[in-house]
């Protein structure tokens, strides 16, 4: 819909924005991955119960990837050897991933495709390349404290996927298919899959320790040689001679991101969005065709139109201009919708000796505002939000980003 696209959107181009601040240049892979390469690095062999496969006329066969190690791989040995004067290299795409879920379910959290960031770094050794992991990791960490959304960050289990290191990102939700054990005390936190729950935190040596439900919202893995290797992606060393390029990758479920966002923050009433990613900023309803105050409140209801619009940018302010609708049914439309704040020009705007405008918050809250004080309030959310896009965190949101990050095992 066309209200979750702009949602979509915006987070693309704040991924994108923290990844090429990491050094990432973006490509584009192709959806179908000869099975052939994955029977070259081995994993062909194991569980691949949730991988579409599919032939062509001639019966060769395909995979529609899932992930795309093998394929970048495979595209970077065709240039190989390159010097090692090129590296290191970090390409990331945005694009669909397809995989046949056993419990495909909660819409865009757990579906058989989705849309998916996945980056893939290339270094001369693995000293380096732990400096490419660090770097997207740091990216990582400032993308989810500007969503504002708490979050931990765990050691992890690397799978099928292989390598010697990685590390999970999770939103706490009793949705959530992962079980992490969480310090209540410091926020410390590990993923069941490689811890073995203590009676004390490792971190504090609390005791206050609880299992709680996690939503997986993005991985990070260094991969050493596994698929260089066997796919044969080189580099020239400084003697001239071939040596396997040593990779990373690290991936963000786009869809997953939204759709865990809105999970933790959301009630059964109304949306609540990270402020970065709400469709809309600022909603204004006017006055109902045909009130009696129509007329004059139509003329403060233009003045918000000009000066909201110069706050917030113009595409950030939603004008519910449905006025053969009640101002009522239009505020419980715009609740549902999770604008942050909504500002409704009705009968009280027009009083004489004290006009107030209604102003209503993501949340449920509501103030009677002057126009000065409403145009100050659509200020600071606008200020609010170029802070956070700037990475200008505050003072307080420190504790909120520590606790919120927790500690790495």
């Amino acid at each position: 819909m066309p209200i979750a696209q702009r949602s979509l959107d915006k987070l693309i181009d704040l991924v994108q924005s923290n990844m090429q601040l990491a050094g990432g240049q973006k490509i584009s892979l192709p959806i179908l991955t000869p099975s052939a390469l994955w029977k070259k690095t081995g994993r062909l062999e194991g569980d691949i119960s949730e991988f579409y496969m599919v032939r062509d006329r001639s019966g060769k066969q395909f995979l529609m990837s899932p992930t795309h190690e093998e394929a970048i791989t495979a595209m970077l040995a065709t240039t190989s050897p390159i010097s090692y004067r090129q590296l290191p290299l970090r390409l990331y795409q945005i694009g669909p991933k397809f995989r046949d879920e056993l419990k495909s379910r909660f819409g865009l959290m757990r579906a058989k495709e989705f849309l998916m960031k996945d980056m893939y770094s290339f270094d001369v050794s693995e000293e380096t390349a732990r400096e490419s992991y660090s770097a997207v990791s740091e990216a990582y960490d400032r993308l989810f404290q500007q969503l504002e959304v708490p979050f931990v960050k765990v050691n992890a289990a690397t799978g099928m996927m292989g390598g010697s290191l990685s590390h999970e990102y999770h939103y706490v939700s009793t949705v959530g298919e992962d079980s992490l054990v969480q310090c209540t005390s410091c926020g410390f936190a590990g993923n069941s899959e490689v811890l073995t729950t203590p009676e004390n935190c490792p971190s504090c040596q609390s005791s206050n320790l609880n299992e709680v439900r996690g939503v997986e919202i993005a991985h990070t893995f260094l991969l050493g040689d596994k698929y260089s290797t066997p796919l044969g992606a080189t580099f020239l060393n400084t003697s001239g001679k071939p040596q396997s390029v040593i990779m990373g990758c690290y991936g963000i479920g786009i869809t997953r991101v939204i759709a865990a966002a809105l999970e933790v923050f959301s009630s059964e009433q109304e949306l609540q969005w990270p402020k970065l990613l709400a469709p809309f900023d600022v909603c204004l309803i006017g006055p109902k065709q045909g009130s009696k105050e129509q007329q004059p409140a139509e003329v403060i209801e233009n003045e918000l139109l000009n000066s909201v619009g110069q706050l917030c940018g113009p595409q950030e302010l939603l004008h519910d201009d449905r006025k053969d609708l009640t101002i009522g049914k239009r505020l419980l439309e715009a609740k549902r919708l999770g604008h942050p704040l909504t500002i409704v020009v009705g009968g009280k705007a027009i009083q004489q000796d004290s006009p107030k405008l209604e102003v209503h918050f993501n949340g449920g809250d509501k103030l009677e505002l002057d126009l000065s004080e409403t145009l100050k309030l659509v200020a600071e959310h606008s200020r609010h939000k170029k802070d956070l896009l700037l990475g200008n965190f505050k003072k307080e949101d420190g504790a909120k980003k520590s606790q919120a990050v927790g500690h790495q095992l």
